[in-house]
């Protein structure tokens, strides 16, 4: 899209300056952010709109709003997978922590952490119980990280290893910006022996730093929206599970 390539091109464009480029409304202008910002081709801000970041990630309040619907569906229905009496480690992010809040009411868990929000979100219930990572926490959004969390970590083994990612680049490679948070993050596949990787059709716009390993170690996909063709074609040929949720199907109450 124009408003996109425009941004990417200065950085940051406020929503007066890309209406008169336009010609349109402000009103228009707004409402096409807000798309783009939801498929994760531009970050909006109060004023107008910048590209997306390789260096930081979106502050973790704007990402819990983000694509919440999306989320949340993706999150129930790969908790749909994990039986009760499973083991189970869950790293740090939204859409984990989504994963998480599916889990509540299950029976016989047993869940290692290195999320404050998911173990506090488990923690209370009778049919879970929660091992989390010592070492420093990460205020903007309670991950905890470090070569303390990083041994904790190694020590287990468990049946499942459920993940999240900031970003996956076209040849299947996925993306993070925290190298601490990558290692985590590997050392939780490693250990697991069978890794649910979550993602939002976001993650397919844009392109953190760092390298965090491939689409095809994983055993099985969630997302919300069928992949590009490229990366089915990946997932396909490695055995991956693919799992394309309908976002329209609400919780049960």
């Amino acid at each position: 899209m124009e408003i996109a390539a425009l941004v990417r091109k200065h950085g940051y464009v406020a929503n007066e300056d890309l209406a008169r480029t336009f010609n349109v409304a402000v009103q228009t202008i707004r409402r096409d952010i807000r798309r783009l910002a939801d498929a994760g081709e531009v970050v909006r801000h109060h004023g107008g709109a910048s590209a997306p970041s390789s260096v930081e990630n979106i502050a973790y309040s704007e990402r819990q709003i983000l694509n919440h619907r999306e989320k949340e569906a993706i999150g129930r229905r790969a908790a749909a997978e994990i039986p009760d009496g499973a083991s189970l480690f869950i790293n740090i992010g939204t859409t984990t922590e989504a994963f998480a809040r599916s889990l509540i009411g299950r029976r016989g868990l047993r869940v290692i952490t290195n999320n404050l929000h998911v173990a506090s979100l488990l923690a209370g219930g009778d049919g879970c119980r929660v091992v989390v990572a010592g070492g420093a926490v990460r205020v903007r959004d309670g991950g905890i990280l470090g070569l303390a969390a990083q041994s904790m970590l190694e020590q287990y083994r468990a049946d499942y290893g459920v993940i999240g990612i900031s970003g996956v680049d076209d040849d299947g490679t996925l993306l993070d910006f925290d190298p601490e948070e990558i290692l985590a993050s590997q050392t939780i596949r490693r250990h697991s022996r069978r890794v649910f990787l979550l993602a939002d059709h976001t993650k397919f716009a844009r392109r953190p730093l760092v390298r965090a390993g491939h689409i095809n170690e994983a055993t099985a996909f969630f997302t919300d929206a069928p992949p590009p063709a490229g990366i089915r074609d990946m997932l396909a040929a490695s055995g991956v599970g693919l799992h394309v949720v309908d976002t329209n199907v609400r919780k049960r109450t």
